[in-house]
Order: C-alpha cells, then structure tokens, then sequence
C-alpha cells in the first residue's frame, strides 16, 4: 500500500493533464523605430470577431508549431510571413522572453523578439486578423492598468494594457509585461534595435 497516495494529490494530476495538453505556439515581437525621437513600436494584430479561438483579441503574429518547423523560433516567422506578411528574411532575431500559456484553450506560447527596419506595407491575412497595428512602446507602457473584461458572459478583472481604443490583455500582455521587464534590465543579455 506504500506505492500509493491518499488522498490523492489533485493538483499534480491537474498539472499533469495539463502538461500532456500543451501545444506549442511561438509568437513574433516585432519592434521598429519610428518617428522623429525614434521610439520604439510594437507590430500586434486584432484577430478576426468570427474567428473560433480568442476572436477579436489583441495578439502578436503567431500560431502553434508545424510539424515542418525546424524550431519554434521558425514557426514565429513563418506565422508572421503569413499572418501579416513580414518577409521573414526582414526580421533580425534579437531575443526570446519567456514562455507564457493560456489558459482556457492549452497553447504554451514561446515569444521571439525581432528588430525590422520600419513599418511595412502590412497584408493581413484575409483568414485570421482583421488590422494589423503598430503601437509606441511607451505608450503601450503607459496604458497598463486593470480592466474588467467579458469573455463568453463570464466577466472578470485583469491586468491590461489600453492603448486609444485597443484593450491589449491576456498572454499578449503579459508577454508585453516580459518585453518591458526585460529592456530595463540590459544584464539579461542584449536587445539592440536597428
């Protein structure tokens, strides 16, 4: 009888269906400079409202990992080659933040930051983003505060940030909250912007 637990742990089991659950996903980071001071900007995407998972919801260009992906740092570019159509020869890899899940549908999403030379000629994919957004790193800092959000009639509270209109929340913020932690601590290593 000393083989066996009880009660049983619940919480390990959970951690472990969940674990068995998780589908890796990489997501781009996309910064530029722009304007006269040469602020740093952030390229996010606003998914389709139709769309099954997270509709409507403020993301980075990403998805989960094909199975002909050598990496998960391949999979970043290739989603955001074909989500918003950023060649992925343009994307200078420059870092990767930790991994973040969500919750409610099981991706564990590794972000890649990556220096492009400026905004493009943005082509969303007709399929899955409605507008592809290029927001100033300083004001997307300035916007966290804590919001009440309503997904599926459940109403919660939650870190966010809210850019004008754009309410930025989730994984995508916390990946964001990653970002900024990591360009005011430089011993981490560097993330040098063209």
């Amino acid at each position: 009888m000393s083989a066996f637990a009880w009660p049983p742990d619940r919480a390990a089991a959970a951690a472990k269906t969940r674990a068995a659950a998780d589908i890796p996903a990489a997501v781009l980071v996309a910064l530029f400079r722009a304007g006269e001071q040469a602020e740093p900007h952030l390229v996010l995407t606003r998914r389709r409202a139709d769309l099954r998972r997270h509709a409507g919801e403020i993301s980075f260009p990403g998805g989960r990992r094909d199975p002909e992906d050598a990496d998960l740092a391949t999979t970043a570019l290739r989603e955001a080659e074909e989500e918003i159509g950023l060649p992925r020869g343009d994307v200078e890899l420059i870092g990767e933040l930790p991994s973040v899940s969500t919750f409610a549908t099981g991706y564990v999403i590794h972000p890649y930051v990556g220096s492009i030379s400026g905004p493009a000629a943005w082509s969303g994919s007709a399929r899955e983003v409605e507008s592809v957004l290029e927001l100033g790193l300083a004001e997307v800092a300035g916007g966290l505060t804590r919001t009440q959000i309503e997904r599926r009639g459940i109403t919660f509270e939650t870190d966010a940030y809210i850019v004008d209109e754009q309410v930025i929340w989730g994984a995508t913020a916390r990946i964001i909250a990653h970002l900024l932690e990591r360009l005011q601590a430089p011993a981490e290593g560097p993330m040098a912007l063209r």
